[in-house]
C-alpha cells in the first residue's frame, strides 16, 4: 500500500467519478484506476463498486476512507514538519511556473526579491499547470505560479494574483500587421493556432470564448502544446494565434504582436494568474517571496 494509492482512492471516494479525480489530481483516468485497483488487490477487498455511469463506496470502502483521511494527513503534516526543518537551514527555493508568468513575471519579481535576499538561489521550472501541481503536491516544488485548476487538491492553497492580457501574433508579412490595435472581426476570416484544450484549458477556451461571444466562428487551422511553437507557426505563416501579453517577450523573427480590443465589461480577453503552495506548511523562504509578490504586485499587475 502507498500514499500515491490512498490520494488515489480518497479523491475517488470524495468525487465518486474517476474522470473528476483524475483532474483533481492532473492524472489520466486509466492511470488513477490502475492505481485504485493495485490498493484494492492489496487490501484483498473491494473498496469501489463500478458501473458504466456510477462509482459508489463498498461497506468496506466507507471504513477504510476515513482512515485513509487520517494517514494522509499525518503523512502530510510530517512531511510539512521536516521540509520547514530542512527550509530553515536551506537558501534555495524551487518554484514552477507556466510559460508565460516565467517570461513576464519572474524576471520583475526575482530582481525585486534578489535585493531582499540576495542569499536564496532560486531554481526555476517552467513547465504546464498540469505539470506543476502533482510536483508541489510531492514536495519537488515550494510555490508554483499557474493558471487556476477547476478544482484543486484540499492540500494546495491557493492565491489569485491577476489577470494577463491577450494579444494576437501575426506574421510581420501578414495585412494587419502595420495595425496598433485589432478585434475579433478583425480576425473573422483568419486561420487560427491554438492550444491543446487537455493540457492549455484557459488558453484554448480563450480564442473559442472569444470568437463565442463575438458571435463569429474560429477556424482552427492547428493545434499546438508549447507557446514557443505556437509563435514560431504564427512566424512560419501557418496562421494567427491569441497568446498572453508576456509572451510577446519572446523576440521571434518575423512575428508582430497586436493589442486585442474587445468590448467594455469583458472577461473573455484575460487569462487568469494564481500562486499556488502546499497549505499548512511553515517555509521562511518561500513566504519572503509571497511577501515581496504581495508589496508589488499592482506594479506587476499593470505590466501584465
Amino acid at each position: 500500500m502507498e500514499l500515491h494509492q490512498l490520494r488515489c482512492f480518497v479523491a475517488v471516494a470524495e468525487e465518486l467519478h474517476f474522470g473528476k479525480a483524475a483532474y483533481r489530481l492532473a492524472m489520466l483516468p486509466s492511470a488513477l484506476g490502475r492505481h485504485v485497483r493495485l490498493l484494492e488487490e492489496g487490501l484483498g477487498t473491494k473498496l469501489l463498486t463500478r458501473t458504466t455511469r456510477n462509482v459508489a463506496l463498498t461497506e468496506d470502502g466507507a471504513t477504510f476512507l476515513d482512515d485513509a483521511r487520517i494517514l494522509l494527513a499525518q503523512a502530510d503534516a510530517l512531511a510539512a514538519r521536516f521540509r520547514a526543518r530542512s527550509r530553515d537551514r536551506a537558501t534555495t527555493l524551487r518554484v514552477g511556473a507556466i510559460d508565460s508568468a516565467a517570461a513576464g513575471l519572474l524576471p520583475l519579481l526575482l530582481q525585486t526579491f534578489r535585493e531582499r535576499r540576495p542569499d536564496v538561489v532560486v531554481h526555476l521550472l517552467e513547465d504546464k499547470t498540469i505539470r506543476l501541481l502533482p510536483l508541489l503536491l510531492s514536495g519537488r516544488l515550494d510555490l508554483a505560479f499557474i493558471r487556476p485548476p477547476g478544482i484543486l487538491d484540499k492540500a494546495l492553497a491557493l492565491s489569485f494574483l491577476f489577470h494577463e492580457t491577450a494579444v494576437v501574433a501575426v506574421p510581420q508579412s501578414h495585412p494587419l500587421a502595420d495595425r496598433q490595435r485589432v478585434t475579433i472581426a478583425d480576425l473573422a476570416d483568419q486561420l487560427l493556432i491554438v492550444p491543446e484544450r487537455r493540457v492549455r484549458p484557459h488558453s484554448h477556451d480563450l480564442t473559442m470564448k472569444l470568437f463565442a461571444e463575438a458571435g463569429l466562428p474560429a477556424h482552427v487551422i492547428q493545434l499546438a502544446d508549447e507557446k514557443q511553437t505556437i509563435v514560431n507557426l504564427v512566424a512560419a505563416d501557418l496562421g494567427v494565434a491569441i497568446v498572453p501579453r508576456w509572451i510577446s517577450r519572446m523576440e521571434i523573427k518575423g512575428l508582430r504582436y497586436i493589442r486585442l480590443d474587445v468590448p467594455a465589461g469583458s472577461m473573455a480577453d484575460k487569462l487568469p494568474l494564481a500562486a499556488a503552495w502546499v497549505g499548512d506548511s511553515r517555509d521562511a523562504v518561500r513566504d519572503a517571496l509571497l511577501a515581496t509578490l504581495r508589496d508589488n504586485l499592482d506594479a506587476y499587475a499593470e505590466q501584465a
